[in-house]
């Protein structure tokens, strides 16, 4: 089940929230026991046969977060959090990379049989949230939770449930016990969940299908290589960041309050830039929990180097088992490692032009990495795009850009801040007037996305989700 389905839309969502608003505010306990078990549902309809596996997460993480507290001998703390990483991370290594590595054992010694291993439904999500609970209470940084029923909460929130955001359980610990739902608090959340759902059902959706198109064509031409692969930067954008607009919204309306996932990443003028604005609890979960106890930046350049490789090797591994995958993360490497060594300091003496186009032709090439199948098809698209195939122009060039001018126009609006600009814009008026247009504007529009991405949806339009295979 995805937000932008109709089965979400029209009986998931309406019943939970008729089932949780119907309980007086007071009974805490039993709203909270409502929203584990519609989230239980909501991961069961992905993959009923995965439930279980959730649930033995739910406990790994319960019971050694229990052993992970400060009341115990420091070699306990220790074992509950070895314990937590071994096993969290050894059922996800199981689902998700047996598969990779058992094919290159195989290729080494044709006897070895490639498993065959479904992949859970946001395993990877859970899985790092879970583990980011034990190692804050390893640290002090969070309080031991001795009741499972909140714990089992806390990682299985149907919001962020299946693709993010990483939510720490140290911004969601109080609102857990105590949190104050309200009509401003869920007219806003409401707000947001909407704008998120125009964003995937009339941008994301629209722009896939250029992007499917070109990346599925034998020889496309260097122009329709290029379109091909500007869909698809805007594709998993609006895709990813939708979602996460989603997620922060429906937890907003239940009186939960997520950190930002996206800061307008294709404003960025750097690389470094880029990846503090794009997919922020993921590259901060890798900077707390990875980057720095290897030692961070605070140590020789050999060292740094070192802790970086890690880092982005791991960013690429948590995308998928591939090798496409890993390419992507050591792309981004060799960037980040020549921007903080080599020609940082060049490049911020640039125009600003410039580094927004040095910083958007390099996330573009990243991104045909993340998106063909094996390592060749990304040469051979890469190829096409720098003239490969011979040919600049094509018919499909020409009609795919015209047929999705509007909506490939509307992703680039979409990706510059405009928003905040409007709201600045009226502020500084300070009439009743610039008042009014800031508090029902933005509500009028979302209804006003919301009736035309149901329109999409209901006529069975094409509806892709990039993140849930991750």
């Amino acid at each position: 089940m995805v937000f932008s389905s109709a089965s979400f839309l029209l009986f998931f969502l309406p019943c939970l929230l008729v089932c949780y608003f119907v309980v007086p505010r007071r009974m805490r306990g039993l709203r909270n026991l409502i929203l584990l078990g519609f989230s239980l549902a909501f991961y069961t309809c992905g993959g009923p046969k995965f439930l279980l596996l959730m649930l033995l997460s739910i406990a790994i993480n319960y019971a050694c977060g229990r052993l992970a507290g400060p009341e115990h001998p420091l070699r306990v703390r220790k074992a509950g959090v070895l314990l937590a990483c071994v096993l969290g991370l050894g059922l996800l290594g199981w689902f998700k990379y047996a598969g990779f590595f058992g094919e290159i054992l195989h290729a080494l010694a044709p006897v070895i049989p490639v498993p065959q291993v479904t992949l859970p439904i946001g395993i990877s999500f859970f899985t790092f949230q879970g583990l980011s609970y034990v190692i804050d209470v390893y640290r002090c940084d969070a309080a031991v939770q001795k009741n499972p029923l909140k714990v089992a909460l806390y990682i299985s929130f149907f919001p962020q449930l299946v693709a993010g955001p990483i939510v720490r359980y140290t911004t969601v610990a109080a609102e857990i016990d105590a949190r104050r739902e309200s009509v401003e608090e869920f007219s806003a959340g409401a707000v947001r969940f909407l704008f998120g759902l125009g964003k995937k059902m009339l941008l994301a959706n629209a722009v896939a299908e250029v992007a499917d198109a070109a990346f599925a064509a034998a020889s496309p031409s260097a122009a329709f290589a290029w379109l091909g692969a500007v869909a698809y930067t805007f594709q998993i954008y609006f895709d990813f960041s939708a979602y996460s607009d989603m997620a922060i919204g429906l937890g907003r309306m239940f009186g939960f309050h997520f950190l930002e996932n996206f800061n307008y990443p294709y404003i960025s003028r750097s690389i470094t830039e880029f990846w503090r604005r794009w997919h922020i609890s993921l590259s901060s979960w890798f900077r707390d929990y990875v980057y720095i106890p290897l030692g961070g930046s605070r140590c020789a350049r050999g060292r740094q180097i070192r802790n970086l490789f890690v880092v982005w090797s791991l960013t690429g591994l948590w995308h998928g088992a591939s090798w496409n995958f890993l390419a992507w993360g050591w792309w981004f490497l060799l960037l980040l490692i020549g921007e903080k060594f080599l020609w940082g300091r060049g490049l911020e003496r640039l125009p600003r032009a410039v580094q927004h186009g040095y910083t958007m032709v390099l996330v573009l090439i990243s991104w045909v990495l993340f998106r063909a199948d094996t390592l060749g098809a990304a040469a051979a698209y890469l190829s096409a795009m720098f003239g490969g195939t011979g040919t600049v122009w094509d018919a499909q060039a020409v009609y795919y850009a015209l047929e999705y001018l509007p909506e490939l126009l509307a992703c680039c609006a979409a990706c510059l801040p405009v928003k905040q600009w409007l709201e600045q814009a009226l502020s500084r008026r300070d009439t009743p007037v610039a008042g009014a247009v800031l508090v029902w504007a933005p509500k009028a529009l979302a209804v006003a996305l919301f009736v035309a991405s149901y329109a999409k949806l209901v006529t069975g339009s094409f509806n892709p989700f990039i993140y849930f295979r991750f």
